[in-house]
């Protein structure tokens, strides 16, 4: 049995995101798996509609019950979520997990071992850590067979992945098992300039040791997170199940030959020059900042769809939209290549923006025949503010006259309502959706 553990002490880098939908992708591509929660949040849970308070044994259950000498088997607490897939889940009671096992002789193994009891039941175990360094992580890494490091494309992401590999030589001086361990970039936002930098520098520096599949930004998987789904049941023709299933497919296609200790050394010899790239990339982020000379990443299809879109993008806005009396604020600063000037260009162009005393919408949509906003400010009437098409660019953009306030829209493209899906402000609604919010000072 295969067994990966999705592991960064760095919270809200979409570790239980990762776990739930690469498993629902394993099983959606024919394997046997089981989804083991060692997070005392829950959140694996919440994430597949498991009621809490249904939940009467956890993985801690299991766990502790080897120091008591009452063995309890981990087909005891499972929840079948799907055909091929199944939930271990977590409790709160997991937070006192360490210091009831103070003293206790092997105690990073008691994962281990109630795995070693369902090897043969399964072809994939996949472990979600809690954002933390201590024992319960320690349990999923000596368990593992893979070890998945997901990293946000921000700035405070590359000094967190240094961490990260800190602990893991900690293990390879206890261990010299054989661990295939790889970085996987996650919540990717290609809009933004930072993100687009990060990229590039994690791909310069650790090469075949990352995932060539990226898992981009995408409101669609928040939705089904909020719906208890995973993203190939809420919405299996979305860029996120597409990115899941592609990196299900490299998951199954690929293990690692090196051993844990000769992974982690290799990396750790890094850590230096990537700390010192997080630090030239937080001053490019400055307005005032020279451009940074980043390595070249292979373009990925977002990218070349951009350029694509470019010249339709630019025209639109030499000729609908004024020019802004801070350049700074809308200007990218000056890049080296064609490419690199044309994502420039978009991460400032989609979403909205406040231009003098317009607020100015902008969206890609290009299969589209009409596209619409609905909010509070037209009486949730999208016949009222029609957005006009770029050519055939497949860019949609209209701009509206708002006093200062906070508003609630949607848009409506075809005649069916969502969230706008380049502005992260959103809320929910009563229909169980999100609305997107404006902010107009």
């Amino acid at each position: 049995m295969r067994t990966i553990a999705v592991v960064n002490q760095k919270g809200g880098c979409g570790k239980t995101t990762v776990s739930i939908n690469l498993a629902s992708a394993l099983a959606d591509a024919g394997q046997s798996v089981l989804l083991v929660d060692m997070d005392p949040q829950s959140h694996c849970a919440v994430g597949l509609a498991v009621p809490e308070e249904q939940i009467e044994q956890s993985i801690y259950d299991v766990l502790i019950s080897r120091s008591r000498n009452e063995p309890m088997k981990l087909t005891e607490i499972l929840w079948q979520i799907s055909d091929r897939l199944e939930l271990a889940p977590a409790s709160f009671d997991l937070s006192a997990f360490e210091q009831q096992m103070t003293g206790v002789a092997d105690r990073e193994f008691c994962l281990k071992e109630a795995l070693n009891e369902v090897k043969d039941n399964y072809d994939c175990t996949i472990i979600d850590c809690p954002p933390a360094v201590g024992l319960l992580t320690f349990n999923a890494l000596r368990a593992a067979t893979d070890v998945i490091v997901p990293v946000e494309t921000g700035y405070f992401a590359l000094h967190g992945l240094s961490k990260q590999l800190e602990t893991l030589s900690i293990l390879c001086r206890r261990s010299n098992q054989q661990v295939d361990v790889r970085v996987l970039a996650s919540m990717y936002d290609i809009r933004t300039k930072m993100a687009r930098e990060i990229l590039a520098e994690l791909r310069s520096h650790f090469g075949d040791k990352m995932f060539k599949t990226v898992v981009t930004f995408n409101t669609k998987i928040k939705e089904a997170s909020s719906f208890g789904q995973p993203i190939s049941e809420y919405d299996p023709a979305s860029k996120g199940r597409k990115d899941f299933s592609a990196l299900a497919e490299e998951v199954l296609g690929t293990r690692g030959k090196q051993q844990r200790r000769e992974f982690v050394n290799s990396l750790a010899d890094q850590l230096e020059s990537i700390s010192a790239t997080a630090d030239e990339l937080l001053e490019a982020a400055k307005p005032s900042a020279q451009p940074v000379e980043v390595p070249a990443a292979e373009p990925s299809e977002s990218d070349l769809q951009a350029s694509a879109l470019a010249p339709a993008v630019v025209e639109a806005d030499e000729h609908k939209m004024e020019t802004p009396a801070d350049p700074q604020v809308i200007e990218a600063p000056e890049t080296n290549t064609a490419e690199d000037r044309i994502a420039a260009k978009l991460s400032d162009y989609y979403g909205v923006s406040q231009i003098n005393d317009a607020v100015v919408f902008v969206t890609l949509y290009p299969r589209a025949e009409s596209v619409q906003i609905a909010g509070d400010f037209n009486n949730w009437k999208p016949q009222e503010a029609p957005m006009q098409k770029v050519g055939d660019s497949g860019v949609w953009q209209t701009q509206v006259k708002l006093p200062a306030g906070r508003y609630r829209y949607r848009l409506v493209v075809d005649g069916q309502w969502q969230q706008d899906p380049y502005n992260e402000l959103t809320e929910l609604n009563p229909f169980g959706g999100f609305n997107s919010v404006l902010e107009i000072k």
